[in-house]
């Protein structure tokens, strides 16, 4: 990735005062090349903000995508956290949580609809997420299914409690999600505990397909880090942006 093109990016910063975490959250915007705010614009909504674009280098594969791969324009977001109450945004046992959801849905979303060119029907926006990230995600659709329906989700925290929220719902099939998780992911050590994200993710899976969602599965050879999710990115862009 040396090409000039795909290095040349703009991304601006943003800050919004949220009143449902009574503390300000910084956003990072992705604009894409020829960006022109007359025209519309899907969007891709990324928790873990700074390493998305840092660890993952999503800007320069969506520009890789647009300038090469003919790929329609699209905007995205990065959502900043601080490491230290991630788990409490997070999972759904974390004391951040319920108020997280709200702050996206009900501050962040309106902020960017506000200021950007981004479309509005579910199927134009996509929620992405690693880990704590891939689940809350998850979590996100569930609460707010008007407003999100499409997600990436790599190597996802299906905890107990994650899977038994989806276990209640009856009706998925609105949702479209792209899985996928490292073989050697099978024993990693979490805030929480040691966990097996194979398993938590095939369970998940299984979940999912049996009410009615649109899954798109993969296993792969990797661990539990961005040198893994980091090469997946494309593909998982792809998935729901292929010409």
């Amino acid at each position: 990735m040396t090409d000039a093109r795909l290095l040349k990016r703009t991304i601006v910063k943003e800050e919004i005062q949220s009143s449902h975490l009574n503390e300000n959250r910084t956003l990072r915007i992705y604009l894409p090349p020829g960006y022109n705010e007359i025209l519309s614009y899907p969007v891709v909504y990324c928790q873990d903000g700074e390493e998305f674009f840092n660890f993952g280098r999503i800007a320069t594969w969506a520009n890789q995508l647009i300038l090469e791969e003919d790929v329609e324009p699209f905007i995205i977001v990065g959502v900043e956290v601080d490491t230290k109450v991630r788990t409490e945004e997070y999972a759904p046992f974390g004391k951040r949580f319920d108020s997280y959801l709200a702050c996206f849905a009900e501050e962040i979303v309106p902020f960017i609809e506000g200021k950007y060119p981004v479309r509005r029907d579910p199927s134009e926006r996509i929620l992405a997420g690693d880990s704590l990230g891939g689940s809350v995600s998850v979590h996100l659709a569930l609460r707010y299914p008007e407003l999100f329906t499409r997600i990436i989700c790599m190597s996802g925290a299906f905890y107990d409690q994650s899977r038994h929220i989806i276990a209640l719902e009856t009706d998925l099939s609105w949702m479209n999600i792209f899985m996928i998780v490292g073989l050697q992911e099978d024993s990693f050590t979490t805030d929480t505990g040691v966990y097996n994200f194979v398993e938590l993710n095939r369970s998940a899976k299984k979940l999912f397909e049996e009410r009615g969602a649109k899954v798109h599965y993969e296993e792969k050879d990797g661990r539990h880090q961005w040198g893994f999710w980091q090469k997946e990115l494309p593909a998982a862009l792809l998935y729901f942006f292929r010409p």
